[in-house]
């Protein structure tokens, strides 16, 4: 069903660059053995084939092109040392880049339905995986292994809209560093130089000023796994044959509005009541109400199995001394809930108990400025403990739904790499900043579950109840 227009590659403009090397830190080496960050924006575009080849993608291959010059990791690769790394010998990993890497950027045509691609109903989650390109394998140069870091799709529905699928290994960057490098791409595209973005004041600061202890190299960059990274690893990607569904969840403001009320009345003594945690603590409770549906309807009545939410913190402004918010990389921390029974959460008070849970959890780590590295240790014990977890990709703060090639807003965006672990996506909604888009992806049966349950509630007059 899909069919490949052009695959090529797309440098920084010649001699704008040059060789260049930016060091991991702590951050970045954490996501060394994650799987890739994938995200797809969907376009209205009724236009045919001639059109889009002859307008579109020569101003796409040269925004690319000027855009790299600014954030040059983008077409570099990650160069790993895994002989040494077991005794980490002060061989960091790096980012590297010499003249003439470049950027994989795919072109091409699909024939599903687009209208029901970019609805926010519960579609096949395999559809979307022709739409996401895969990242270059790693490949032995002398002593160490490179690997691609950064690609590109482009796929036209004819006379219907296009998707561009971005696929990023996680050690590159993070969320932030994601959106600066979009927005920058943007601006060039649609003024067809970097004028507007030089004006802006936005170019990436590379500088490795994090102050951290020592230790944690040691233990990030020699985590168990990094020494067998060779020529023949492969990276993860996504694959069909699952039964897996998305959806897309919008609570409006005032949905949250009034989940807010009902919260505060219920449990006075919360520190912590956001936006964005009580999205969390909502979507929480009507998964495990979910999954103990479904065990239930197969015979499954064990509900006494413990479950932890997690999600990223941006610690730019949050660590002293303070980064630019341009910082490039990752410089995001944990967010750890503590063990929660799923029969707690599946009750008439689990949207309560998720809440207070979560809360708590975000509260304790923000207001405590050392509380990210106090812990910083334990990431890997926690993250591959045998429990079930909920985690998040992406933040309401960063306004996906503004990302303007110049031929118009996103009328949608997804997240498929939160397939690979059952996470769910946050956004800005693009019909207003103040509403949360949340993506989910989850087993059908539990998707079917997960609908009907919080469409229920949301209905209900439930909330409007003070006790």
């Amino acid at each position: 069903m899909l069919t490949v227009l052009e695959n090529c590659r797309v440098s920084p403009p010649h001699a704008t660059v040059g060789d260049k090397s930016l060091p991991l830190t702590f951050f970045d080496a954490v996501w060394i053995l994650f799987f890739p960050i994938n995200q797809i924006f969907f376009y209205d575009f009724p236009h045919p084939k001639s059109y889009f080849l002859e307008t579109i993608v020569p101003k796409l291959k040269h925004s690319l092109s000027i855009t790299l010059q600014h954030f040059f990791p983008f077409a570099g690769n990650l160069i790993l040392f895994p002989n040494q790394n077991r005794s980490f010998n002060g061989k960091k990993p790096e980012i590297r880049h010499v003249e003439g890497d470049s950027v994989a950027l795919t072109f091409a045509e699909y024939d599903l339905d687009f209208n029901d691609l970019t609805g926010n109903h519960p579609r096949e989650c395999h559809k979307f995986y022709p739409l996401v390109p895969l990242l270059g394998q790693p490949s032995k140069v002398s002593d160490y292994v490179t690997i691609p870091l950064f690609s590109v799709q482009v796929t036209l529905f004819p006379n219907k809209g296009i998707a561009i699928g971005l696929t990023n290994h996680h050690c590159l960057c993070d969320a932030s560093t994601r959106f600066n490098f979009l927005k920058a791409w943007t601006s060039i595209a649609k003024h067809g130089s970097d004028e507007l973005f030089l004006a802006s004041g936005s170019l990436p600061f590379y500088e490795r000023v994090i102050e951290y202890p020592e230790s944690l190299d040691e233990i990030y960059f020699n985590q168990p796994g990094i020494e067998v990274i060779d020529e023949g690893y492969e990276l993860p990607h996504l694959v069909g044959g699952t039964d897996k569904a998305r959806a897309t969840l919008v609570l409006t403001q005032a949905h949250i509005n009034r989940l807010k009320k009902w919260l505060s009345t219920q449990s006075p003594t919360l520190e912590y009541v956001s936006s964005f945690s009580v999205a969390c603590g909502y979507v929480w409770s009507c998964i495990a109400k979910a999954r103990a549906r479904t065990d239930e309807q197969q015979g499954d009545n064990d509900n006494d199995e413990v479950e932890r939410f997690i999600c990223p913190v941006d610690w730019r402004s949050r660590i002293q001394p303070p980064l630019p918010p341009t910082y490039f990389g990752n410089c995001i921390g944990p967010c750890i809930s503590t063990l929660t029974k799923r029969s707690l959460l599946a009750t008439n008070k689990g949207f309560q108990t998720a809440a207070m849970v979560f809360g708590k959890a975000l509260s304790d780590t923000l207001k405590t400025k050392d509380a990210l590295l106090n812990d910083a240790d334990t990431w890997l014990e926690k993250a591959y403990e045998p429990v079930p977890m909920i985690g998040v990709s992406g933040t309401p703060k960063t306004k996906v739904y503004e990302i303007d090639f110049g031929w118009g807003k996103p009328v949608k965006h997804e997240t498929p790499s939160i397939d690979y672990n059952g996470s769910i996506s946050v956004n800005a909604s693009k019909v207003s900043p103040d509403d949360i888009e949340i993506g989910i992806s989850l087993p059908s049966n539990q998707m079917d579950a997960f609908i009907s349950i919080s469409r229920d509630e949301l209905e209900s007059n439930f909330y409007d109840q003070d006790e």
